[in-house]
This record gives structure tokens, C-alpha cells and sequence, in this order.
């Protein structure tokens, strides 16, 4: 005989739901044992784990004390930094008019004190060469080769002193061959550093390699930057205010590139050693307002022009302090965290087990399920995404006990009221999920909407227990689909569950399963001997159905008492 076609569907849910699982563990033990960047538990963040405090101290030309404005932008850029090398859940606050507290998880490596306090001046210079950001070429045998190491002996000075920053006598042997061979993934570089009067090379991510001339100009000429639409093209551009000085300067250069054909006539805005943009010179300016255009979106004119803008701003910082920060408050915390959060599940598992009876233990199980799943997923994310677990993460942990169990609750009832039905387990397993899923579907999206909008609106402190209820949620409704549903389909074909053990939670008769229709019963039948328990069984039916009616049809179970009172009344 072939077998049912939900069991089949059942099945295939529970080997899918193992291949996700063993998928998920797989690339975590990749991270593990392949690039050494994962790990079997999950990161903690700075309230859980402790950390590093830097401090820094800004310093102006003047000595003049700093504008609050100039620090939120420092403080900003730093944030920016900070969470583009990965550490996720960082403290960066101002204090004291002049300087910025930065509070990172886990010991700081020297890559990321140097992210942090490098001062990121802009820098303004000419292009005098361009490709692609490869450091291989085609070899004989058609496969790519590697750029040989620049000979030592290759001549390094130019043989003319260069007359402008355009000039391609810049271009030595040395300097031509150590382009060729420069990796624009070699973490080695570090092209931030690099002599502001001397050539440089460097990248513009992993879209094109320059070979730059002397800086002309620097942030510090930069008096405004801001971002518009451009109404004439109806793109979005970046523009740009210089000071005086600036002013004459860039007059000059775009005089000197305008003529120059490409890539000579273009001028790279360096920050931090990397091209942010390196725009051609489309005609002479020399009222010092140039304006940047090219494929920019809103938001990435908008995060140029306050990069250009900070760039303008004339501070620098030294590192005041260093300091190694404990957490014992947050251990703490997250002792009683999970605490509650285990008094949570041992709560919901007694009451699945006295309510649902045998079939609480599917919702213990589908907790579990869920459980595993969700701290393999945070694992991963530490390593892909830098995400680490701070105590509202724990919060939105929990809470989301409370979300699952809702919805166990309205799938299992919804079953119970196909049984009152008078349908068979089977049949009331398969329409109960058909009915239920929707109303599980429209709260797990109120959830998640909910989880988005907290975390795009709130602050740092709340974006983890907005980003773990999110995940959570889209977890849970995984586990509804390949899990929950799939393991009730295939018990409600075994002979305990299916065949209404007292003991399963689907027991017709417990449930009452007398009601037929709109106040209508069903009167129970049962052999002459047993005809003293079959009236007190049935009594015990008909109480739970009639405490499950609605008021409607208990108003006309009673009227239709009333006339057959009557009626009895006139014979």
C-alpha cells in the first residue's frame, strides 16, 4: 500500500530540516577548523564580556578647544571604523568637550587601535595611471601569473624633476614595476602612511588600482561639503566649498588637468590612503565650489560628503589611555538571564505537560530544535558578521520563549476544535495546520516588523535584543514548518496518538468531540452494562462541549430547551 501522502510531505520537512541543521554546523566547522576564525560558542559583547577602553585625545592646530560638531563627526567616522573591521557592539561616546571614549569587546589588536586613532586627514591628488586591481598578468601558458618583486636595482629617481603633480615623470622603472606587483588585498599595505610628497599607490577597493601623484591639497582646505541632486542630469552629487587658499590652488589644477586627457586629467579624494572617488575634470573651476559626480546613490553621496567634511575638519588625536575593562555586573546579569530563562522553559514545558498532556513533549522537542539551531546560527554570525551577544540579546532570547509557546498554543487548540468537530485525528491535524498557520503567520510578521523597525530606530543598546527577536522569530516559524507540524502528522498515525489515548492530549472524548453542529450533540451509545458509565462519560462530554460554545449558540441551545419545555408543557 503507498504510503499517505502527508506522511511523504512529513518526511521530506524533517530531512530538510536535518540538511539545514547539518549545513549550518558544516560551515561553522569550517570557520573552526579551516580558517581558525570561529568558534563553538558564541562572541559576548562589552556588557557580558568586558573589553578595551581607548581614549583619545583631539588636538587643533591652535590649541583652540574642538566644536561639539567636529567631535560627533569624529565620534561618527570612528563608529564607521571600528564596525567595518568586524567588532560589532562598541561603545563610542564624547566627554570632556575634547575627547572620545571608544569601548570595544575583547582584547583591541594593533590593526584596530590604528583604525581607530589615525586622524583620516583627505587627501587631494592627481592621477597619473590606472588598471585594474590585479597584480597578475596572462603568462604564455594562458594561465594568470603573478607580477614578479620589483628588482631592488631597477632605477627609483625620476631621470627630470617633475614640474607639477601631472607630471609622468614621476613614473620610474621602480615605481612602474612595484604598481604592477601591488596586491590590493595584501592587509600589509598601508598606503595611509605613505609620504605626502612622494607618489602613491594605492586602491579604490576592489574596483581599480591608481598610481597617484604628490598631494596638492588636503582636508584642511575644505571648508564645506554637502550632498544634492543634481537637476540637470537628475543624479546625485557631492559639493564641495574650499577656503581661499583652496580656492587658488584647485584653480590651478583644474586649469593644468582640463587640457589632459584620461586618466591624467582626473583627481583622486584620498581617505584614510584609499580612493573614495576619482573624478575627470570636465571643465576650469575657479570659484573653489567643484562638484563630484558618478554612479552615487543618496546615501552614498550623503556618507561622501561627511567623509570630505570631517576630512576638512583640522584635529588630530593621540591616544590618552588604554585600559582593560571587566564585566563582572554583566556576568552577573547574565547568570540571572539565564536563570529566568530556564525557569521560562521549565514553565512552559509543565504547562505543555499538563494541558497538552503526551503531546507537550512535541513542544518541549520543537523548544529544543529551535534552541540548537539558534546557537549555531550565532556562532556563525560572530564570525561572518562580527555579531556578538549583549544582555538584551539574552532579553529578546527569552521573550521569545513566550512568542513560541502563543503559537504552539493556537496550533494545538486549533486541532482540539477540529476534534469538537467530529473530525478524526488525521483529518483534524491536517485542517488545523491549514487554519492555524495563518494566524501563526500574521503574528510571526508583526514580530518581525516590529524587530525591524526597533532596530533601525533605537540605539545600540536596544539593536541586540531587536536583532535576536527578529532571528528568533524567523527561526521559530522554520521550525513550525519543517518540525512541529511534520512530527504531529506522523504521530497522529501511530496507535497512541492516533487512536485517542486518554494520556496523548487528543482523546475525543476529554475533549468533548460530542458536538456536532450549531448547538447540536450527539447523544453517546454504549453497550447495557456499561449504560452507567456511558451516561457519566457522556455527562463529562457534554459539560466541555457546552463550556466551549459561544454565547450565540448557547443562546440557541437554550431557546431551543425553552421549546421543547413548552411543547412537553402543551401535550
Amino acid at each position: 500500500m503507498a504510503t499517505p501522502t502527508p506522511v511523504r510531505h512529513a518526511w521530506r520537512a524533517l530531512t530538510g530540516l536535518l540538511i539545514i541543521t547539518a549545513l549550518l554546523f558544516g560551515v561553522n566547522a569550517l570557520g573552526v577548523y579551516a580558517f581558525g576564525k570561529s568558534s563553538w560558542t558564541p562572541e559576548l559583547a562589552l556588557d557580558l564580556q568586558g573589553g578595551t577602553q581607548i581614549i583619545l585625545q583631539a588636538k587643533t592646530p591652535d590649541g583652540s578647544a574642538p566644536t561639539p560638531d567636529q567631535m560627533d563627526q569624529a565620534a561618527s567616522i570612528i563608529r564607521q571604523r571600528v564596525d567595518a573591521s568586524g567588532v560589532g557592539e562598541t561603545d563610542i561616546t564624547t566627554q570632556s568637550g575634547n575627547q572620545i571614549v571608544v569601548q570595544i569587546p575583547g582584547p583591541a589588536d594593533d590593526e584596530t587601535r590604528d583604525r581607530i586613532a589615525s586622524s583620516a586627514q583627505m587627501q587631494l591628488r592627481a592621477v597619473l595611471y590606472t588598471g585594474a586591481a590585479s597584480n597578475q598578468f596572462v603568462g604564455e601558458d594562458g594561465n594568470p601569473t603573478p607580477y614578479p618583486t620589483p628588482d631592488p636595482t631597477l632605477e627609483a629617481t625620476p631621470t627630470a624633476a617633475p614640474t607639477d603633480g601631472s607630471d609622468i615623470t614621476w613614473i620610474t622603472p621602480a615605481l612602474q614595476a612595484e604598481f604592477l606587483a601591488y596586491d590590493c588585498a595584501d592587509p600589509a599595505n598601508d598606503p595611509a602612511n605613505a609620504p605626502a610628497d612622494q607618489p602613491l599607490i594605492t586602491c579604490e577597493g576592489n574596483a581599480a588600482k591608481y598610481l597617484l601623484g604628490p598631494v596638492e591639497l588636503d582636508g584642511s582646505s575644505i571648508s564645506d561639503a554637502t550632498f544634492g541632486l543634481n537637476t540637470q542630469n537628475n543624479q546625485w552629487a557631492v559639493n564641495l566649498v574650499f577656503d581661499s587658499a583652496g580656492t587658488e590652488t584647485f584653480g590651478e589644477i583644474s586649469q593644468r588637468l582640463f587640457v589632459l586627457t584620461s586618466p591624467q586629467n582626473q583627481f583622486a579624494f584620498v581617505l584614510d590612503g584609499e580612493v573614495i572617488s576619482a573624478p575627470s575634470m570636465n571643465g576650469v573651476i575657479l570659484d573653489g565650489k567643484p562638484q563630484i559626480t558618478g554612479s552615487f546613490t543618496q546615501e552614498t553621496a550623503k556618507v561622501l560628503a561627511d567623509q570630505l567634511k570631517y576630512g576638512a575638519l583640522p584635529l588630530s588625536f593621540e591616544v590618552q589611555s588604554t585600559n582593560a575593562i571587566s564585566a563582572t555586573l554583566g556576568s552577573q546579569q547574565l547568570q540571572i538571564g539565564l536563570i529566568a530563562g530556564l525557569i521560562g522553559l521549565a514553565l512552559v514545558a509543565l504547562y505543555s505537560l499538563i494541558v497538552y498532556r503526551a503531546l507537550g513533549f512535541v513542544i518541549i522537542a520543537s523548544l529544543l530544535v529551535m534552541g540548537v539551531l539558534t546557537y549555531i546560527t550565532l556562532c556563525i554570525l560572530a564570525w561572518r558578521m562580527g555579531f556578538r551577544l549583549s544582555l538584551a540579546g539574552v532579553a529578546g532570547l527569552i521573550v521569545t520563549i513566550g512568542f513560541t509557546a502563543d503559537s504552539f498554543i493556537v496550533y494545538f487548540e486549533r486541532i482540539r476544535d477540529e476534534l469538537r468537530d467530529g473530525k478524526s485525528i488525521t483529518g483534524a491535524v491536517e485542517d488545523g495546520w491549514g487554519r492555524a498557520k495563518r494566524t501563526i503567520y500574521i503574528s510571526k510578521s508583526i514580530n518581525i516588523l516590529a524587530a525591524v523597525v526597533l532596530y533601525i530606530l533605537a540605539d545600540a543598546t536596544v539593536k541586540g535584543f531587536a536583532f535576536t527577536l527578529g532571528l528568533t522569530t524567523v527561526i521559530d516559524i522554520l521550525i513550525f514548518i519543517l518540525f512541529t507540524h511534520p512530527v504531529l502528522q506522523l504521530l497522529a498515525r501511530t496507535k497512541f496518538f492516533g487512536g485517542g489515548h486518554p494520556l496523548s492530549g487528543l482523546d475525543p472524548e476529554a475533549l468533548g468531540a460530542v458536538y456536532r453542529g450549531r448547538a447540536q450533540f450527539r447523544t453517546p451509545v454504549g453497550a447495557t452494562a456499561a449504560k452507567g458509565a456511558a451516561a457519566r462519560r457522556a455527562g463529562r462530554s457534554r459539560g466541555e462541549a457546552e463550556r466551549r460554545q459561544t454565547i450565540a449558540e448557547r443562546k440557541q441551545a437554550e431557546s431551543a430547551a425553552s421549546s421543547r419545555s413548552t411543547t412537553e408543557g402543551d401535550d
